[in-house]
């Protein structure tokens, strides 16, 4: 029993590594990867690589070569295989047609259109269906679709670099005087590569003003970031790089006032602000944005941390004191990882009072 388990446990981890490489490109869909094992060997596998594209199931059937062994065979896959019509067929469809008698999965589908019919669908059709294995795991990698459809907003990122003596930046009060960084180039690269991972990024105003920054990916290849600014009374200049035009931008703001941007890309969003943090998350959820980076400052991510709205940190500390200054945020949750990265150190912290998917 303990070495069917360990198989099992094997077969889905493959199944979570293939569904990995496509982090940031299956929006709005989530990652699957799909192994096909006959007698103990992998004859085919394959990972959904973009909305609107074939699913993990249908690459896995494509890539094995003697279809005849598919009806002794037993699927692996990390989720629920979808019952409906989208962009594309249904995978149980394909499941039933090459006669695969065993699927094991990872985790039920949380989406509306599927919540256990896949399942359903295939035991009718006489297929043998376990669910359950590497469960956690399996949730943990798609928790962006997960919190989108079980709460209703998107996940929600926090990360800042602060100085071993607790500050995010100096005391500056124009954007002549430039922000000294706290980490080096190899940091910067992977905060680079998360933005290709995530949907959206959100500043606030001060960081907008100060900082002047581009909220894209430059330094690495992807996808760039939904730009978010909070501008309540719209005062941020027109110059700024967050109103080039080079990416789809949200300006959140209590009266729009007929005020005109220069490009098309640049939608302002009327808002109240008694209880901002929660009136962006559903204005991102309506559009079915499922991941959010906040980027700054202290008071927009504090702002966000007291409303009990955040599910992820990363805090960079970087090998530099300022003295006095900006003070970093303060938060309370779980650390499960800590890196070295030249001279800083990278902590990942999570909510666990927010986390329920």
């Amino acid at each position: 029993m303990n070495h069917e388990i360990s198989e099992k446990e094997k077969y889905m981890r493959r199944c979570l590594e293939l569904a990995g490489q496509a982090l940031g490109d299956t929006y709005p869909n989530p990652m699957v990867g799909a192994v096909l094992v006959h007698k103990g060997k992998i004859i085919g596998e394959g990972y959904h690589h973009e909305a609107g594209k074939p699913h993990a199931e249908i690459n896995a059937i494509n890539s094995v070569n003697d279809r005849s062994l598919l009806n002794e065979s037993t699927l692996y896959v990390n989720l629920e295989p979808c019952s409906h019509y989208g962009k594309t067929p249904p995978c149980t469809d394909a499941i039933i047609r090459y006669r695969i008698p065993h699927v094991v999965l990872g985790t039920a589908d949380p989406d509306a259109r599927v919540n256990g019919s896949g399942i359903r669908h295939l035991r009718e059709a006489g297929c043998q269906v376990e669910s359950g294995v590497l469960e956690e795991e399996c949730r943990h990698l798609n928790r962006r679709f997960f919190t989108w459809h079980s709460m209703h907003r998107p996940w929600i990122i926090l990360k800042w670099a602060q100085t071993r003596d607790g500050f995010i930046d100096r005391l500056r009060t124009s954007s002549s005087e430039p922000p000294q960084w706290i980490t080096d180039e190899v940091c910067r690269m992977l905060v680079h590569k998360w933005r290709t991972e995530e949907q959206a990024i959100l500043v606030g105003t001060k960081t907008a003003l100060l900082d002047n920054p581009q909220l894209n990916a430059r330094l690495w290849p992807g996808r760039q970031p939904l730009r978010l600014v909070i501008d309540r009374h719209l005062s941020l200049p027109l110059h700024l790089n967050l109103f080039n035009g080079n990416q789809e931008t949200w300006v959140f703001t209590a009266q729009a006032d007929g005020k005109k941007y220069p490009h098309d890309n640049i939608r302002l969003v009327e808002t109240g602000f008694t209880n901002l943090p929660a009136a962006v998350l559903s204005e991102l959820y309506l559009h079915g944005i499922q991941s959010l980076i906040i980027e700054g400052g202290t008071k927009t991510i504090q702002s966000f941390v007291e409303a009990g709205l955040w599910d992820e940190a990363r805090i960079f500390t970087g090998d530099v004191r300022f003295g006095t200054g900006v003070h970093a945020p303060v938060i309370a949750g779980e650390k499960t990882e800590e890196f070295i990265l030249g001279t800083s150190r990278l902590e990942i912290i999570y909510n666990r009072n927010a986390n329920r998917v």
